[in-house]
C-alpha cells in the first residue's frame, strides 16, 4: 500500500493493518519529513485518543490528514503508533 499526496509517496508498506476500512501504516514506513504536528485530537470509544499530523508536500498542506493512536485501549493495541491517512491523501495499492 502507498499513501500519496501532491504526487509524492509519503508512506509505503506491505504490512498495513486495516481497521474500519482505513490502512494503518507502520511508523517506520512513513516519511516523517512530510508530517507536521497538529493540535487536533479526537476520541474513539474503543481505540482511544487519536493525535493528528498535517501533511505538507511542496508547500501544499492537507490539514489533519494523518492520525495515530499514541496510546490505545486494549482492543486496538495492534495499531498503537501506526499512522492512517485521509483528507486529500490517497491510499492506493
Amino acid at each position: 500500500m502507498k499513501a500519496v499526496y501532491n504526487h509524492q509517496v509519503i508512506a509505503e508498506s506491505d504490512d498495513t493493518i486495516v481497521v474500519e476500512g482505513n490502512h494503518y501504516f507502520p511508523p517506520e514506513s512513513v516519511k516523517s519529513e512530510f508530517l507536521s504536528v497538529s493540535n487536533m485530537h479526537t476520541v474513539c470509544p474503543w481505540k482511544g485518543v487519536a493525535s493528528y499530523y498535517h501533511v505538507i508536500v511542496n508547500g501544499e498542506k492537507a490539514e489533519d490528514a494523518a492520525w495515530y493512536y499514541p496510546d490505545t485501549k486494549t482492543a486496538a493495541e495492534s495499531i498503537k503508533g501506526y499512522i492512517a491517512f485521509w483528507n486529500g491523501v490517497k491510499v492506493i495499492s
